[in-house]
């Protein structure tokens, strides 16, 4: 049987991969004979002979650029980049009953969320793109969310950054697109559990919604919103990702993809 995607052996980066939806891309990268490199703070649990690990802040120029280039010593070439990695740190504009108190956005917390999950995707497309298009091929992944799309409460300044990750897709495609590369977003919906919803988060989402962590909790099962009723794998975002990096896509460029069950606002 042919191999119908036929990325064996192709070279790429994967922010964030030492956990969630990034660690389940990885995954199905390896399995497909894929070279990847992982650029994480934290390494991963993921053992395999065509798995790299590089330790790298992605919101600082200096980690960014000299990692990539040694990707390509180490690697020859990159032919795909997904920019995976991000933070979510839930917080309400304006706390009537606490102002300035714990769970009201501050500068810290937005400078932290804005520094990784839209000037490390900056930092890192553009310290990728200057070896790809020599080669005039590659392809950019922007992992965006379902919350870029449609807002979510208790949770603006992640996603606005979705949002202004939409908003590269859209214009680097019209940029690179003249020089043989290519930039999709997918956006996942309401997911199956990561593994990285800690109490901490999810106590101040909670807050911040005005309910308890339990019916919070509860929540997370309710599909009623979803057509498929049901919620995301994360091998289904995977999944994409493979495609997104093949030949079979070669027409596709400039669009985010909703991973999300049929879920709008309607």
């Amino acid at each position: 049987m042919s191999d119908w995607l036929d990325i064996v052996g192709k070279k790429v980066i994967v922010t964030g991969g030492s956990s969630g939806i990034g660690a389940s891309i990885i995954d199905e990268l390896l399995e497909q004979d894929v070279t990847v490199a992982n650029f994480d703070l934290q390494e991963g649990k993921q053992a395999h002979e065509n798995l790299h690990f590089y330790q790298t802040d992605i919101s600082n120029r200096q980690q960014v650029e000299e990692n990539v280039a040694q990707v390509m010593k180490d690697f020859g070439q990159i032919d795909g980049l997904v920019n995976n990695a991000g933070i979510n740190v839930p917080r309400l504009l304006v706390d009537p009953t606490d102002p300035h108190g714990e769970f009201e956005l501050s500068d810290a917390v937005f400078d932290k969320i804005i520094a990784i999950n839209q000037k490390g995707v900056f930092l890192m497309t553009q310290a990728v793109v200057r070896n790809m298009v020599g080669r005039s091929e590659g392809v950019i992944i922007n992992m965006s969310s379902e919350s870029g799309l449609e807002g979510s409460e208790g949770q603006s300044p992640y996603a606005a950054t979705k949002a202004a990750v939409n908003s590269y897709t859209r214009s680097w495609a019209k940029e690179l697109g003249k020089k043989g590369i290519r930039v999709v977003g997918i956006a996942p919906g309401i997911m199956e559990e990561t593994g990285l919803r800690t109490v901490k988060y999810e106590t101040a989402l909670a807050y911040t919604r005005g309910i308890s962590v339990d019916d919070l909790r509860k929540n997370y099962s309710k599909t009623t919103t979803i057509p498929l009723g049901r919620s995301g794998k994360l091998s289904e975002v995977a999944d994409l990702v493979c495609y997104y990096l093949s030949d079979r896509s070669s027409y596709i460029t400039g669009i985010t993809t909703n991973v999300a069950g049929g879920k709008t606002r309607g």
